[in-house]
Formats: C-alpha cells, structure tokens, sequence
C-alpha cells in the first residue's frame, strides 16, 4: 500500500460551518438594527439574535481551521494563529486523549526538539475516531518518510494520568482554593465579633438614642399574608399583611410550611434585618455564619489546595519519566489530607479564634501533627517512582498465591481478558478470574514458551485498566508479543515463577515428575 505524499486535514461538514458563520453574522446584524432604532427597548428578539451572534466565533474557528502536512513538514491555521513547522524540528507525533463529557477527545500532540510540545488543531476524534486513527497513521508514515521519529510503529499515548501531561488545571485549582481559604480566614475575626454583638444585645426602649437602634433588638407585630413554599431547591417566602413590617422574608421550605395564612407573629430586627420570626407554633431563626464555619471552610478550602500540591509534587517527582509513561497516584497523600482534617476540623470548629490557648488544645494540635507528620512519609514512600527491575521477588515457599494481575492481550489461557490474578506457588503459574482460594476455573500459562524481553513503566497505550502504580512485562509468547501488568513486587514474583517454570520445563526439579 502505498503512502500518501500529502495529508490534508479539515473539520467534517465544513460547509455547514460556513453556513453557521453566515447566520451568525446575520444576527449579529439584526441586533445592531434592533439596538439602532429602539436602543431604549432590549427586547426578547434582540436578546435572541445576540446569543446566535456570539456563537459566530466558534463557527468560523471550524470553517478556517485546516491542517497540511507534506514534503516540508506540518502548517496548521486556525482564525488567529498560523503555523509551519519543519519535520526536522519534529522529535515524535503522539496521541493525546482528553476527557470530554460523553467520549474521550483524541488530538495529536507534536513533540519538538527542544523538548517543548504543542497540540494540532487538527485532526480531532469527535465521535469518528476510525477517521482520526487513519489522519494519525498518515502523518506518522510521512514523518517517517521526511523525518527522523523517536517511536516507531503505534504512536505513543498521553492520558490524563501521564506524566508528559500539563498540569494547567491543577495550578489554578490550586491558586484559587488558596485564595477562598485566604479570604475565609480573614472573616473569622469579623464573624466571631457579631457573634458576641447578637449574643449580647437587648431589646432597644423608647430612651434608645436613634444612632443606637442598629445594635439594639427592635421587636415589631406582623400577620402572615400567605406562605410560598418552594417544593424544589429554591427559596421559599413569608409574605406579610400591608407589607409590614417588610413585604416578604426568605425561610427554609420546613418554616415557610410551618407558619399559616392570618396567623400574628413578632419579627426581631437586628443590623437593620429580620433575625426570628416568633408565631404560635414555630420559631423562624437567621443564620449566622458562625466563626467555627469560616475557619472549617478556610481549612478545607486548604486542604484542598494541598491536593492540587501533591499532584504537582508527584508530578515534579515524575520529571524524568516519559512523556507516556503513567504518574503515581496522589491518593495516599489525600489519605494523609484526610487524616489532618479528622483532627483539624474540630479543633478550628470549636476553637476558631485561639486554637492554641491552652495546654490541653496545644496537646491536641501536637498529637494530630505527628500523626500527619507519619502519615505523609508513608504517602512519600507510595507514590515514589520506582525502576523497573528495582523490586526483587520474594522466595517462593511451596504455597499458592493469588496476585492481582492481568494479561492485556486475549490469548488462550486468558479468553477475552477473563483473568484478575495469576496464582503462582505449588502448582504452575495459571490465570484465574479470582481471588482465590483454590484453583477453581484457573487457565494454565504455558510458561515453556514464553520469554521475557522487559519489563517497563505502564504507559497510556496499555489502557485505563491498567493502575498508575504497575508495571508491565513485555513476553515472548511463541512470537506473539503479550504484556502482563501488576504491581511491581507482584510482577517480580510472578516472571520469576514464569522463568523458574520455563527453565523447569513444567517438572518438579526433587521429583523429576510432570506436575499436574
């Protein structure tokens, strides 16, 4: 089959958003005359037109957007940008998968010699990803042809797990939780003073001075008009007879069904709003945002911006790896999070503006910091990246274990991906669908031929099935080539029994006999 001497990408039905940008532009039109002749009336038409008028962008984006590649090497334009790059500059074009609502989007990431990488605008997978998979191969076989790529074969995959990612989203997470937890804190004081103000404040008399009444409690008589009770998420409302002594008051759905139509109630005014409502049968309470609640908001708000750190420190420690190759989960330092905030959290809730005066509160503070201070060495030691090779396997002790592990090719002994575990021991290596215990529905590896080649890193082509923290072996199986996935003390142990089986040749070495 020959290979085409030019690949040339545009968005499909790119007529259609030629006529998208004409209707736009239609309707942005007509907004300009609505506005021209009544500009003192924004009626439902103009609003109409002027929506349909600001999707015009993203419909002469897709019109416009077009990438060539050929001899030269790729040049890509978009609505602002054109761009022309050399097959020379061009290192490796990858597979880049983002996560979209209903389907993952395929893109194409250009890796470029000076270590910096770029995604094409084009081609894109939408929900066609056999048209994408065929543009990819294209540009691959002409990068090949013109140019020097550090892979061969299948393109290598980036996921939102691998370590070549951007971590874009996770700094701004994390700047803005810092921010809330910042801005939180800074009220603490504030909420904890009206606190003590509500708390001491008595029934304003006729002597209260007029610049005094704000901080006094001002009692006046009302009838309830009607209720409106809002069965869905939004607010309900008291409504009052003549208005008085306000039109109308937002209550929870409970009080608003609690209170009756004619029924006399007494509102309490404080800081100039509607703090209880008092009627035969109910008791309606404000809220205050108590300084307990901001301080557990602000360290949560914190603790969360630790998150988004963790992630960028695994990243951080990940540097070296390949741009596909898979990252360490952040979980362990979540559980450590988790463990802070079983202590933390009380302890601001209950103590917000002296969390620390007195002997027994600094006791508690010291105890939970310890056990953070143990718990994030333990997350520090889970999430380090481990070489290959650098687990040795354990002594095989005559008995069978169930190790979490799987095949990621169907062959015969793991008939459409059914194995979980591989159960090495006293019998031979075999696929099993379980945990254990027993060899119930075990498949026998034939381990006589195959044969090790490596063992790596899990990447992003071995599949979302496959956890961050594995490694993966890459086996000679009679000249198939399979991957086997596990843990890497797992795996060790497994490829040694593998090995032992093979040198073996399915006999046990002090019998001399075939085991079953």
């Amino acid at each position: 089959m020959s290979e085409p001497a030019e690949v040339i990408c545009r968005v499909p039905a790119r007529n259609v958003s030629w006529w998208g940008s004409g209707v736009c532009a239609v309707a942005g039109g007509l907004a300009a005359l609505l506005v021209w002749q009544r500009p003192d009336v924004l009626s439902v038409a103009f609003w109409l037109c002027a929506v349909i008028a600001l999707m015009g962008p993203i419909f002469l984006y897709l019109a416009t957007a077009r990438l060539t590649a050929g001899a030269y090497g790729l040049r890509s334009r978009t609505l602002l940008r054109r761009r022309s790059v050399p097959w020379s500059r061009i290192v490796d074009l990858r597979r880049c998968i983002q996560s979209g609502r209903n389907h993952d989007i395929h893109r194409v990431s250009v890796l470029l010699d000076n270590g910096r990488s770029f995604r094409l605008p084009l081609p894109t997978s939408g929900e066609d990803l056999a048209r994408f998979d065929a543009e990819l191969t294209a540009l691959r076989a002409l990068h090949r042809r013109y140019g020097s790529p550090a892979t061969d074969g299948e393109a290598p995959v980036i996921t939102p797990r691998s370590a070549g990612r951007r971590p874009v989203v996770t700094w701004i997470v994390g700047v803005v939780l810092l921010t809330a937890s910042a801005v939180a804190a800074s009220y603490v004081a504030d909420a904890a003073s009206e606190q003590r103000a509500w708390r001491a404040a008595v029934a304003c008399t006729d002597a209260t001075p007029a610049a005094e009444r704000r901080d006094c409690l001002a009692t006046f008589d009302g009838v309830i008009e009607r209720t409106d009770v809002n069965r869905g998420r939004g607010s309900s409302w008291l409504y009052f007879t003549d208005d008085r002594p306000i039109d109308r008051l937002s209550v929870s759905q409970d009080d608003a069904a609690a209170f009756r139509a004619g029924e006399k109630v007494e509102v309490v005014f404080w800081h100039g709003s509607a703090r209880t409502v008092t009627g035969e049968h109910r008791v309606w309470h404000d809220h205050l945002i108590s300084p307990g609640e901001l301080a557990v908001f602000s360290a949560l708000c914190l603790l969360g911006a630790g998150y988004a750190g963790a992630r960028l420190l695994v990243r951080r420690r990940g540097r070296g790896l390949r741009d596909d190759e898979l990252l360490p989960s952040a979980l362990p330092f979540a559980g450590a999070l988790g463990v802070t905030a079983v202590w933390l959290l009380p302890l601001l809730y209950l103590h917000s503006t002296d969390p620390l005066g007195s002997p027994g509160r600094v006791a508690w503070a010291a105890a939970g910091t310890a056990v953070t201070a143990a718990v994030l060495v333990l997350a520090w030691r889970a999430t380090r990246v481990r070489a290959p090779g650098e687990v040795r396997a354990a002594a095989p002790d005559g008995r069978d274990h169930f190790l979490a592990a799987r095949f990621l090719e169907a062959t015969a002994y793991n008939p459409n991906h059914f194995g979980t575990h591989v159960v090495v021991g006293e019998g031979p290596p075999a696929v099993t669908p379980h945990p254990g215990p027993g060899r119930f529905a075990a498949r026998r590896i034939p381990a006589e031929r195959l044969t090790v080649t490596g063992v790596r890193r899990a990447r992003g082509s071995d599949g979302d099935t496959v956890p961050r923290g594995w490694h993966v072996a890459e086996l000679d199986d009679g000249g198939t080539p399979v991957r086997l996935a596990a843990a890497p003390a797992d795996l060790a142990r497994i490829t040694d029994a593998l090995e032992r089986e093979r040198r073996d040749g399915g006999r046990d070495p002090e019998t001399a006999t075939t085991r079953p």
